[in-house]
């Protein structure tokens, strides 16, 4: 069944204030609720039970294809596509492979990093529900909102309302779907 509200949006006055109030519905049960500030607040991932990412490790293990990779296909193009006896030199010439295997592991993690972050992010996203609300263009700006969605298991519309009052809300608005 399709819920007929998308979530509750509150809007508070200072980052202290939506630090505080996420870490109070945190501490409450919620779990489907996401914070929006125009800049980065200290603190505020740490409320919302948010610990760590896999993205490091993603990212290096995009950086160990990219050296293994790079290293490989110079091996394989030296000693077995095209070898060149220049010099009396030997085909397997690891020191010369340095740079461009360092190279290949850089652009691999790169792109594990962007692609990963998008994925990992879903996005696009070209339309969320909130975008519905008038006031949340603010949060891009000047202004703080915390968002409880109407999938968490203890999301009811009055009581959520009045525990996000309670939590020194400016403004408690529906969003609708």
């Amino acid at each position: 069944m399709k819920p007929s509200i998308y979530g509750l949006l509150a809007e508070y006055e200072t980052p202290e204030a939506l630090v505080t109030a996420t870490k109070a519905a945190h501490a409450k049960g919620y779990r489907a609720i996401d914070a929006f500030s125009p800049f980065p607040v200290h603190g505020l991932d740490k409320a919302m039970g948010i610990n760590g990412t896999e993205m490091p490790f993603l990212v290096f293990c995009g950086g160990m294809f990219g050296l293994a990779g790079g290293f490989l296909l110079q091996c394989w193009a030296a000693m077995v596509a095209y070898p060149l006896n220049i010099g009396g030199r030997p085909y397997f010439s690891w020191p010369a492979f340095i740079p461009i295997t360092f190279e290949c592991g850089v652009l691999c993690a790169a792109a594990t990093a962007v692609f990963g972050m998008f994925i990992r992010n879903g996005l696009p996203q070209p339309y969320h529900p909130l975008f519905n609300s008038d006031r949340f263009s603010g949060a891009s700006s000047d202004r703080f909102f915390l968002c409880i969605e109407s999938t968490d298991p203890l999301f009811d519309v009055e009581r959520t309302t009045k525990e996000l009052q309670s939590w020194s809300a400016k403004g408690v608005e529906e969003v609708q779907p």
